[in-house]
């Protein structure tokens, strides 16, 4: 049991867990956040559709453009994802 005394040993075992959980904490953030930014890229494309919906009755309650315009408006503003705009 003397070896369990001995400093250098102590240490590394404890540099060891210090560094695997590390890494296992790492890894599960790192996934955490790809799902959470997959959530809200599916919610963002949801809510610009809405949002381009609730705009194409408004413009068409108002009688304003002909319908091939309203449709290019609405493909135009809201049909894009976040992502691909910061792309460019």
């Amino acid at each position: 049991m003397s070896f369990l005394r001995n400093p250098f040993l102590l240490l590394g075992v404890n540099l060891s867990a210090i560094a695997g959980s590390t890494y296992l904490l790492r890894s599960h953030h790192i996934y955490n956040l790809e799902e959470h930014e997959a959530r809200m890229d599916e919610l963002e494309g949801t809510l610009r559709g809405h949002i381009g919906l609730i705009e194409e009755s408004l413009d068409r309650i108002e009688g304003n453009g002909t319908e091939a315009d309203r449709g290019m408006k609405m493909n135009e503003y809201y049909g894009k994802r976040g992502r691909d705009e910061k792309q460019q």
